[in-house]
């Protein structure tokens, strides 16, 4: 899962941090409105947390133009402000939750978990193909009910591909999706990653699942029986240019 922050607060900001990574997320965070609306334009999240005081422009007006601009990634609102009317204009401008400060930070991330469900078209947090079964709010992957442990990056990529079956995701959406645009490797390393993971998929009893498109990329493959497209479409965020890691 890939979060944009947008929090003000530093020490709120910090603690959020450290709680998305240690659930596997990758965060960038700002604490500007209009910086947040230019990540958006570049970059591609999977979700925004929003604080509505902000030192520039109201989260409000953050989540009007992110609609206006037809960007429709869920966006949740955390604040501490507790008027009715609040909760009710944020709504209203297309927010998809407002979460009142202060928070527990394990009903956060189920409440972002199931959002970012739901807006790739899975209702349930298991989701199988063929033998393979994912859970995306544990980030347990078992093939025909056994366990396979994977590395943070392996279940990044394994993730990514199931909710984009049947599209070819580039090596590059592999870097932006596991890197955040900072501090990125070379695009070699992808080749890597998928490999150890076929691997393991393959001796659990899960083969032949990731598909090389030569010159393109990889795709999921569907379980043995059911027809692809010929011409499967690509998945390609546009490129910018890399960000210096804040350290």
């Amino acid at each position: 899962m890939r979060v944009l922050l947008v929090e003000d607060d530093l020490i709120a900001a910090r603690g959020i941090t450290l709680m998305l990574k240690a659930a596997g997320a990758i965060v960038d965070q700002t604490d500007s409105g209009e910086e947040s609306l230019e990540l958006l334009r570049h970059y591609e999240y999977d979700i925004v947390l929003l604080d509505l005081a902000l030192p520039d422009i109201e989260g409000f007006e953050v989540v009007r133009r992110m609609r206006v601009a037809r960007n429709d990634t869920p966006v949740i609102i955390l604040s501490g402000v507790t008027l009715p009317q609040a909760r009710v204009k944020a709504l209203s401008l297309g927010a998809d939750d407002f979460i009142t400060k202060p928070f527990d930070k394990a009903e956060l991330l189920a409440r972002m978990q199931a959002i970012v469900r739901r807006s790739k078209g899975f209702s349930q947090p298991s989701v199988k193909l063929g033998p393979l079964e994912l859970n995306l709010d544990s980030r347990e992957v078992t093939v025909d009910g056994k366990e396979v442990r994977l590395t943070g990056k392996e279940y990044a990529i394994l993730e990514l591909l199931v909710l984009r079956k049947g599209m070819v995701l580039t090596k590059e959406a592999f870097l932006n999706h596991l890197y955040g645009g900072m501090d990125e490797p070379e695009v070699k390393i992808i080749d890597v990653f998928v490999c150890k993971l076929r691997k393991k998929l393959a001796q659990a009893g899960a083969d032949n699942l990731i598909g090389t498109i030569w010159g393109r990329g990889y795709m999921i493959r569907e379980p043995a029986g059911q027809a692809t497209d010929a011409f499967p479409p690509v998945y390609a965020p546009p490129r910018v240019p890399r960000r210096a890691s804040a350290g």
